[in-house]
This record gives C-alpha cells, structure tokens and sequence, in this order.
C-alpha cells in the first residue's frame, strides 16, 4: 500500500512530462499558438505534481500508508475549550475534504453549553496517518469569547491525537483478559435504532489504562471491533514513543496527549496569527487554516522532522 502511494504519482508525473515532450515536438513541426496553450496548461500541473511527489518522499515510516483514526478532546478553558474543540473538528474534516479523503464518526460527546467535549473520526486515504500525525499534540486559541458577556479575552485548550488504522491487527497483540467493556446507549447518530439498544461501546485496557468509545456503528458488535482497532493504535502509538523523543514529550501514561505538549497557537485578538512552536512556520491568515489549509504546517513539521532523523543517524 505504501509503495502504491508513491508509484501512483511518480506515473502521474511521468505521463505529464511525456505530454510536454509531445507538445514540444508539435511547436517544432506546426506551429506554436495552440501548443503554447496546452504548455501553460500542462506546466503549472506538472510543478504541482513534482511538489507533492517531493513532500510524499518524507512519508516512508511505518504505518504512514494507514488511515488514521483522529481524536479530538477539551482541556482547560471550559465551555471556550469546548468550542474549540469543535473548530478543530471542522478544520479537520474541511481539510480531509479537500484532499478527496472519506470520514466517518467514531465518537462524538456534544457540550450542553455549545461545541464538544471529544470527538474522534476515521480518516480513510493515501498517506492519512502519514499527513495527519504532524497534528499530535495540543492547540491553544486565543480570542475574544463569545461566551463572555464583558467581551474579555480567554485563552482555551484542546488536545489532538492521531493514531493509524492498522492493516495487520496481529502487529499488536491484545488480550481480552486486559480488556474491560461496557455497553450503552449511543448517543450520536443512526435514529430510533442506536438509541432504544446498547450499541455504544466504551473499552478500558486494563494493563495501560487506556479508555475508547465507539458509538456510531449500528450494532454492538462493530463498534466493539472499532473500539479495538483504537486501543492497538494508541497502545502502538506508545511503542513509538517509547523509542521517539518527540512523541515520548507528547504522551501521557495512560496514551493520552498531555497537556503540557503544546505544539501550536492560533490567536485571533490581539492579533491574528498561528504560530507552530515546533517549527517556528506561522501564518497570518488563521481564518484559512481554520477552514482547513494546514497543508504548510504539516509540511514544515515532516521536513524538521526528516531533518532531524538525518542529522542523528550514523
């Protein structure tokens, strides 16, 4: 699957270099109004093409060829915290959306007073885990509150944590002595059904303490396979940081981001600006990247990233 993902493009570009190679011997046998046409056509496509072939050059570790699943919580900030949460969300899905991915809920927990207290979606395409790994950790906002009737500013916190689908599940080995399941009623979506039967799912695994709720399958026995399928990502997530300096900095215990992990700043008042404090890549344009466009923060933070693991090897 991994090698798919680079093989695929690599064809893209060579068949669009064949098609300016073409057009270049029809400019010298015919003429050039109409070539030159279809050149600056095919040239800026091809500069993309090239672009994107190089930053996928930086997604070779293992599992970067997996879905990933995304998990999304409130921290401090109160009901701020929780709307805040709801915005990464929807950065989340825009960015997923344009990138042609296909999503699906896991787990939704909605805040009485407005926004979520967690979320968690599965994002399913090339290279998902891959791109979205660089968003681990946790993201502060600063604004002026909508909740605040003196119009004060407030500084909220969310956590991000991105683990991959694993395609062999074997790789991680859990057994269900470890395993302590509870049964409920869902509270997201799929109508009457979800709601009159147990459907919803929360797993503890005992040994690590790591807690999952699955709840937008239909039967009982999905989601418990999802729910599964998230405790080996997370219990694989702290195999790697066991061995990753990096991601070690961003784990808590019991496989949860910690709080003190902050990666990003995204301040609307008293300026705008979103800042990476890994990279130091910021932008001004925050309403963009609230809309999705984190394409440039990923790709600064797999460079750094790339970088780093060639100046520590032998």
């Amino acid at each position: 699957k991994l090698i798919r993902n680079f093989t695929e493009p690599v064809q893209r570009v060579e068949r669009l270099q064949a098609d300016i190679d073409a057009c270049l011997e029809l400019a010298k046998e015919f003429g050039e109004s109409e070539v030159l046409a279809e050149l600056e056509r095919l040239g800026p496509e091809l500069a993309r093409e090239i672009e994107a072939l190089d930053l996928r050059v930086l997604l070779g570790e293992p599992h970067d060829g997996d879905n990933a699943f995304v998990s999304i919580n409130a921290g401090a900030g109160g009901v701020d915290a929780c709307d805040w949460a709801r915005m990464l969300l929807r950065m989340y899905l825009a960015w997923a959306k344009a990138k042609g991915f296909d999503v699906e809920e896991v787990e939704l927990a909605s805040e009485s007073e407005g926004g979520i207290r967690s979320a968690t979606i599965e994002v399913r395409g090339p290279l998902a885990f891959g791109y979205l790994k660089a968003e681990t950790g946790v993201h502060r906002l600063v604004r002026i509150s909508p909740f605040d009737s003196q119009a004060r500013r407030h500084t909220a916190f969310a956590s991000v944590d991105v683990t991959p689908e694993l395609e062999d599940e074997a790789e991680i080995e859990v057994k269900d002595a470890d395993l302590e399941v509870e049964t409920m009623r869902s509270g997201g979506a799929g109508g009457q059904h979800v709601n009159k039967t147990e459907s919803a799912v929360r797993m503890r695994h005992l040994p690590s303490g790591i807690v999952v709720r699955c709840e937008t399958q239909r039967s009982q026995h999905k989601n418990r396979e999802v729910a599964l399928k998230m405790i080996k990502a997370k219990l694989l997530a702290l195999q790697v940081a066991a061995r990753d300096k990096e991601m070690a900095a961003l784990y808590g215990q019991k496989g949860e981001v910690a709080f003190g992990s902050q990666i990003r700043s995204y301040v609307l008042h008293p300026y705008q600006m979103v800042k990476d404090h890994r990279t130091e890549h910021e932008t001004g344009n925050i309403h963009a990247v609230l809309d999705g466009k984190i394409d440039s923060f990923i790709e600064a933070w797999l460079r750094q990233r790339s970088q780093k693991a060639k100046t520590a090897s032998p």
